[in-house]
């Protein structure tokens, strides 16, 4: 399991992930209140341009919530880069969040996407 955290008070987040053999699956929370606030699956697939990899993406939102916003490019990129599928259950809430807060938790939230693929890279290097 990698643990992978990015951000402080209210904008942290935090992304827990097991690697079941066949895929992945995660938790993407943070906050004031970690919840369950949506899922995301994401299944590989060829890009639809003939070059590389891309993925196709199921969504289920709890109403009400904006939690798949955050997860769905998140499960996607992960999905694409790795090629197995992806399952991320999402809850990150702030009260009356405004503008500069979504974008804070945004930014965190690809921050840990992108120490996930450096932590990934330490332990194939054996690091």
């Amino acid at each position: 399991m990698l643990e992978l955290r990015a951000g402080t008070g209210k904008h942290r987040v935090e992304l827990k992930v097991w690697d079941t053999g066949n895929g992945w699956v995660g938790s993407l929370t943070g906050g004031e209140a970690p919840h369950v606030g949506g899922v995301v699956l994401a299944a590989p697939r060829p890009s639809l341009t003939g070059q590389g990899a891309s993925s196709d993406l199921w969504l289920i939102p709890v109403p009400g919530h904006l939690d798949n916003d955050v997860a769905a490019p998140l499960a996607k990129e992960l999905c694409s880069r790795l090629g197995v599928p992806v399952s991320l259950t999402a809850g990150i809430h702030i009260d009356r969040a405004g503008a500069e807060d979504i974008a804070q938790i945004r930014a965190n939230c690809e921050a840990v996407g992108r120490e996930f693929f450096v932590r990934l890279q330490m332990e194939a290097d054996g690091s």
